[in-house]
């Protein structure tokens, strides 16, 4: 549960560290309308669970945050509501995902048209804005509808190019697996991007997510300091955790944060979701020239498996 004097607390706090970006309203001005679908085909993560027909933990505190940056909050698992004039109803969309979401599957909830998935990437392309969090990687996985880990016959995990999902390609960035949750730090790349300011070597308790298909024109915003991490996933160089770039007129966010509770109450992680929720509505400005290579040079390079037990 939310403990309400602690989550007041920490969402006055995140909204005095975001004043630098909050779209200035006057009484006169519509919010801005965003949909957060959180429809898992595949894992159902907790943040997101809804009990006994009460709101999910993380649709309560942007339920609680949305109005004070201008922004109306719809909350729905629904699928089938995917096409186009619906989606012209929203400035953006907010992705807290899992799998193959054209299927029921986990959580029954009903799934999305095939063509409303193309209804989506074609709202995107034509300029409204995008967010995901977390396991919004971990949907409609390349190749492999259901979520399984796509890999070659020699046993690695391959960035597929051009044959990547045309989601993946929209989002940036593709899940492959995770470890234990523990404590990383996370390297600021871009401290002027809204809600960036002060991130850097923040230390977090998260289930870090080990990543591919990076978009070309990504513009990092932090990378994962896999320095002393426990996992065969993480043997690898810095690689990008939080993102922001173009598809084609459209603006797209991710961070890879969010599993956790205690991730959500944390005021860095609201300052920071709302400030790429602002630029990717287009309330604050940024620069997001491609920076992939002069950022993380190594993101590409993606460990082995780890081998099978022996039996």
């Amino acid at each position: 549960m939310i403990k309400r004097s602690s989550f007041v607390l920490l969402s006055v706090t995140a909204l005095a560290a975001a004043t630098a970006f909050a779209p200035a309203l006057t009484a006169a001005e519509a919010h801005k309308k965003v949909l957060y679908f959180n429809k898992s085909s595949g894992y159902e993560h907790s943040v997101i669970k809804r009990q006994n027909g009460q709101p999910a933990f993380s649709e309560k505190i942007l339920a609680e945050l949305g109005p004070k940056y201008g922004i109306d909050f719809t909350f729905s698992k629904d699928g089938s509501l995917f096409t186009p004039e619906y989606l012209a109803g929203f400035d953006a969309y907010v992705f807290y995902t899992t799998g193959d979401l054209t299927s029921v599957g986990a959580d029954g909830n009903p799934a999305i048209p095939v063509a409303g998935k193309q209804a989506l990437l074609d709202a995107v392309a034509h300029g409204k804005g995008f967010v995901g969090i977390h396991s919004a990687s971990d949907t409609f996985h390349t190749g492999e509808p259901g979520g399984t880990n796509p890999k070659d016959i020699s046993g690695r995990y391959k960035n597929d190019g051009d044959a990547a999902d045309p989601y993946i390609k929209m989002l940036g960035g593709e899940f492959i697996k995770h470890g234990a949750q523990q404590v990383a730090k996370v390297k600021l790349i871009d401290p002027k991007f809204p809600g960036a300011a002060g991130l850097d070597g923040w230390a977090v308790q998260e289930e870090w997510y080990s990543l591919k298909n990076f978009a070309p024109n990504l513009h990092v915003i932090l990378a994962l300091d896999t320095t002393g991490m426990k996992g065969n996933e993480y043997k690898r160089g810095p690689f990008p955790s939080t993102w922001a770039h173009s598809y084609e007129k459209g603006r797209v966010f991710y961070t890879e944060m969010g599993h956790r509770e205690d991730v959500w109450e944390n005021p860095k992680f609201q300052q920071l979701l709302f400030g790429g929720l602002s630029w990717a509505l287009g309330e604050v400005e940024a620069d997001v020239t491609p920076n992939l290579q002069q950022a993380t040079p190594q993101a590409n390079d993606i460990p082995p498996r780890t081998p099978p037990a022996k039996k």
